[in-house]
């Protein structure tokens, strides 16, 4: 353990009366997003990271299926620094060396059934192919939640699906007043990317910019809302980056820091008790 205490926010305090929303964007690297926000191209995102910008932390695994399976089981990216980092919430099981007096433990198997247990409705919107519930493998993670969704509009084929995706999420939360647990995992970023830079012939690191630029712009009408509707406690991270030919690497599910290295971030969003129209 590092001599530095490191303090997370005491999530016994969060769970029950705050939403809890949960966004992953898919495939985002760490580089490509820290670099954005310190050209001042978030400027939704770039109001709620803390000084200095995204943390940049350590994906449990290479690609999605694999990536999230380990977030629901409360083992979010890893802080990129040695030591044994406390983790936000946990699975229950002996000899867990990450949780500490702020850690939320809970007896259940992954974290939506745990929020439902305690009175949370909870939401999946998905996006990449292993939410679309177009197979077997593909219903894994959706039916983790009590409700989910999917659409070809909000898939990675579709240039509007973080729209879609926000417009969705709005109303699902302006449908009840019950604490909600939102889970949203954005396509945009996903392969293929090209279609955000005009004139990209080839997904590359500038259409994975310029793809970001999109989703950023496309989330503040869902953090507008969450304000709106009640104290709320954000993440925000990467499931796993993907690499665009360093060391002739391509693509994720490979070991290279393009892939492991992914941005993080939570925080709060205040309530507001504005009305918010659906976009």
């Amino acid at each position: 353990m590092n001599n530095k205490t490191e303090t997370i926010p005491d999530m016994h305090a969060i769970v029950g009366s705050h939403d809890i929303v949960f966004i992953t964007l898919d495939t985002l690297r760490y580089d490509v997003a820290q670099a954005l926000y310190e050209v001042g191209e978030l400027p939704v995102l770039g109001r709620f990271l803390p000084p200095g910008g995204w943390e940049r932390r350590h994906s449990p695994a290479t690609f999605t299926y694999a990536a999230h399976q380990a977030f629901f089981a409360g083992f979010l990216p890893t802080p990129a620094a040695p030591g044994r980092h406390p983790r936000l919430f946990a699975s229950a099981f002996a000899g867990s060396e990450t949780t500490s007096p702020h850690t939320w433990t809970f007896a259940e198997a992954d974290l939506p059934a745990a929020l439902a247990a305690r009175g949370y409705r909870t939401i999946c919107i998905g996006g990449v192919g292993f939410f679309n519930k177009q197979t077997a493998l593909g219903t894994v993670l959706p039916n983790l939640f009590q409700e989910s969704h999917w659409s070809a509009g909000m898939g990675v084929a579709s240039r509007h699906s973080t729209q879609q995706q926000v417009k969705l999420a709005i109303a699902r939360l302006q449908a009840s007043e019950q604490r909600t647990f939102l889970f949203i995992n954005v396509a945009a970023l996903h392969t293929p990317n090209r279609a955000y830079l005009p004139g990209c012939k080839a997904d590359n690191p500038e259409s994975h910019a310029a793809a970001l630029r999109y989703v950023d712009g496309a989330l503040a009408p869902l953090f507008d809302a969450c304000a709106a509707r009640a104290p709320t406690f954000a993440i925000v991270c990467s499931d796993h980056g993907s690499a665009y030919g360093e060391d002739g690497y391509r693509g994720h599910r490979v070991a290279h820091d393009s892939v492991w290295s992914v941005p993080y971030a939570h925080f709060m969003i205040k309530h507001t008790q504005k009305a918010v129209p659906l976009p």
